[in-house]
């Protein structure tokens, strides 16, 4: 009897311990493929319609807010957006993931960078350029390399980490750690941190804010880069229907107090500001005062000024994945043109869907999900529930130490292009 009682506490044991462990008991969320797949397209559609429309006004005002009347009219035709640095950089990033898996190296990333031959300013100018040098990253993006490291070049090319990682914020900060650093550090890296967050989590929530707070949990709370965000969430709920006086509110701490642009390219004194702090409020301006409205959304990310294609963007995609491409307006998709290939890469809209289902579905694997078949015989990633882990505190104007990572003989020999930009 004692034997057979003991078997049994054995047993129950063991199977109490199976079912702890059973992916059934996790904290997931389920998302059907199909559905993934439209709102995936859907936020493709919106950086495409956010730099076309906003493309006219970039950088024509500078520390103002664009008048109404010079705010571009919305054709359909300007969907086609395939020349773009917004939208044609993270293709790249896409590219080494398609090829040399998730895990591939920083170094690899770097490479392919390197190889790229798009125009480009700023950080990713810089960045660049060092890797060409044989300057690898991390330091290729490290502010003693780069003085263009907290400008906003990685934010508006971060869409691709939460467009691939639906309801997965960590897989967004762990990209943004790997290609956000061959060109940004600091609040230059957070800005596309925080993007990628609220990507990933605009497949699950429609509410601005909580998407907005989501993006938040990204990044380090110390930040500059942080503290303008809750400032924006905070002078959104003071002035809920008054984009124009939160706007006020924004330029005067971060726009015309240099102690907000300590790193500032152009000097903090300069009208031209592409700071990656204060174009990721006019982001998010564009998402809280335009209430879900696609117009709205990007008018209003657009006539915040300075970076005024990228930011609404940036804005039109997050958005645009929260409603799906089968339910946008078609104003936004009659004209879209299937074989228009993006610049320098490998990709049209067709197959730029495809490679980002293939590396969702990696992505949601390799995150210790599934993919499952419901009772309609439809595929659903079953999404395990992610605690944000940001990346550590570090400031552009008092930098850690560089690594003194350089490319070896055979790297360098896989890097076809050493001249730089004219």
């Amino acid at each position: 009897m004692r034997k057979l009682a003991l078997v049994i506490m054995t047993m129950s044991f063991v199977l109490s311990s199976c079912a702890l462990l059973t992916p059934a008991k996790q904290s997931v969320r389920r998302l059907p493929v199909t559905e993934y797949v439209d709102k995936m397209k859907a936020g493709w559609i919106g950086q495409m319609a956010g730099v076309g429309w906003g493309g006219p006004t970039e950088f024509k005002w500078k520390g103002q807010i664009i008048p109404e009347v010079n705010m571009p009219k919305w054709r359909p035709e300007m969907i086609n957006q395939f020349k773009q640095d917004d939208i044609y950089v993270e293709m790249t990033f896409l590219r080494t993931l398609e090829l040399y898996g998730l895990d591939c190296s920083i170094r690899q990333a770097g490479i392919d960078f390197a190889n790229s031959g798009y125009p480009l300013w700023h950080a990713n100018r810089n960045g660049r350029d060092n890797l060409r040098k044989g300057i690898a990253p991390p330091d290729s993006g490290h502010p003693q390399f780069n003085k263009h490291a907290d400008d906003i070049d990685y934010q508006i090319e971060a869409d691709y980490s939460g467009l691939i990682a639906p309801g997965l914020p960590n897989v967004a900060i762990e990209l943004g750690e790997k290609f956000g650093r061959l060109m940004n550090y600091g609040d230059g890296l957070y800005g596309g941190q925080f993007v990628g967050g609220m990507y990933a989590e605009a497949f699950f929530e429609n509410d601005m804010e909580k998407i907005v707070q989501a993006g938040l949990k990204c990044i380090p709370e110390d930040s500059q880069y942080a503290e303008c965000i809750r400032d924006m969430l905070a002078w959104y709920k003071q002035n809920p229907d008054d984009w124009q006086k939160t706007w006020q509110l924004i330029n005067e701490k971060y726009h015309l107090n240099p102690d907000y642009r300590r790193f500032s390219c152009s000097g903090p004194e300069s009208i031209s500001n592409i700071d990656a702090k204060i174009n990721g409020a006019y982001i998010v301006m564009g998402l809280l005062y335009g209430k879900g409205d696609p117009d709205q959304t990007i008018i209003i990310s657009t006539r915040c000024g300075q970076d005024s294609d990228c930011n609404p963007s940036s804005a039109g995609g997050i958005l645009f994945t929260t409603i799906g491409f089968s339910k946008l307006p078609e104003r936004f998709t009659s004209a879209l043109s299937p074989e228009g290939k993006f610049s320098h890469t490998p990709y049209n809209f067709p197959t730029l869907v495809q490679a980002c289902e293939e590396l969702a579905r990696q992505v949601v694997l390799r995150s210790g999900g599934w993919i499952e078949t419901n009772a309609d015989g439809q595929e659903v990633f079953v999404i395990p529930l992610q605690e944000p882990k940001p990346s550590e505190l570090e400031q552009c104007w008092q930098p850690g130490p560089v690594e003194g990572s350089r490319f070896n003989q055979e790297e360098l020999a896989q890097i076809n292009v050493k001249q730089t930009q004219n």
